[in-house]
């Protein structure tokens, strides 16, 4: 029988527990919403910038300067939290955890509802698998 998830009776131990992990998320919601729409803003004044038709309603190349001093800010606060950032379009994270022994991510996609999967830390997001 193969190794299929945390299951009860089953030890997650690590850098995070899933509980620890799925608050930590929470907590790092608004900074990953507010990424998600900086990093919008960036693509349409970058491509705005480089077109023959440079408006934009964002502005132009002092708000493009800001918008990437925020998104390098806001990348920042996330890796500072402990987790692993491996992704910005979309979003990827992963929270370091050890299943039954062996290193594991817990991984946090753009798009999921809440941190319902993992993976093997020597998998990547490939093997990745519900919890």
């Amino acid at each position: 029988m193969g190794r299929r998830g945390p299951r009860r009776g089953r030890v997650l131990t690590g850098v995070f527990s899933v509980e620890q992990a799925r608050a930590e998320l929470l907590r790092l919601r608004p900074l990953l919403d507010e990424i998600v729409v900086v990093r919008a803003d960036l693509a349409e004044l970058t491509a705005a910038l480089a077109s023959d038709n440079p408006f934009t309603p964002l502005g132009g190349l002092p708000e493009r300067k800001a918008a990437e001093a925020r998104l390098g800010e806001l990348l920042a606060d996330v890796r500072a939290a402990g987790v692993q950032l491996k992704g910005v379009a979309p979003l990827l994270v992963d929270f370091p955890a050890e299943f039954d022994g062996v290193p594991v991510l817990l991984c946090w996609l753009e798009g999921d509802a809440e941190l319902a999967w993992y993976h093997r830390a020597d998998l990547g997001f490939a093997g990745r698998r519900p919890l």
